[in-house]
């Protein structure tokens, strides 16, 4: 997959650049992708997720899709909106924090196997500081999952997703796993047949 490794700072501004947390100050009860394609999610999580794994569900909300039949050691999150943080019955506990003030994750280095970004890294104006952040968070051989699709909310969507197309945005994000080191990144499509789209990119922390 070929890389691209710099971009115009225009890429990511945004058309509201006002203070996150007015935004996401009332909670949003609704999905951002529809049923089938939250089904495939799901499915791919249950697929490439071990039971027993320690998960952190960045940029969450109040559903983290994954699946209900699979015991996780620790499911994580962290987003904006405490009412949806605290309606979420995946979550085992959960912090509030904008990404785009501070990149530093509340973690300890090594603490998960699985990161996960559900249709948001649209939202993030520091990509690769969060990126390589994450990449400290993952245990060695632990994954990065983003998720993407077509929806967005307008005004607090980088510019980079107003412009590019989706291979272009997805080689995008695979050139922040690779700028904080992750390894064996791959662009993945799990669209449904019938539904919104489903662009996966994976990355890997290099076992120790």
């Amino acid at each position: 997959m070929t890389r691209h490794t710099d971009f115009p700072a225009q890429f990511f501004q945004r058309q509201d650049e006002s203070a996150d947390e007015n935004f996401y100050r009332e909670p949003r009860f609704v999905t951002h992708i529809d049923d089938s394609t939250i089904s495939n999610l799901t499915q791919f999580y249950g697929e490439q997720i071990a039971p027993g794994s320690r998960i952190l569900d960045l940029m969450s909300s109040w559903i983290s899709h994954l699946p209900q039949d699979v015991d996780y050691a620790r499911v994580a999150g962290l987003g904006m909106n405490t009412a949806e943080l605290e309606a979420n019955p995946q979550l085992d506990h959960y912090c509030v924090q904008n990404l785009n003030d501070s990149q530093t994750l509340p973690f300890s280095s090594n603490a998960f196997d699985a990161v996960l970004i559900a249709v948001s890294i649209q939202y993030l104006i520091k990509p690769i500081e969060v990126m390589t952040e994450i990449h400290r968070c993952l245990a060695h051989g632990g994954q990065c999952i983003v998720a993407m699709s077509h929806r967005l909310f307008p005004t607090k969507a980088i510019q980079a997703f107003h412009v590019l197309s989706p291979e272009d945005r997805c080689r995008m994000v695979a050139a922040y796993m690779e700028k904080s080191g992750m390894t064996n990144i791959e662009a993945l499509d799990h669209s449904p047949l019938s539904g919104d789209p489903l662009w996966i990119v994976r990355g890997y922390k290099p076992d120790a």
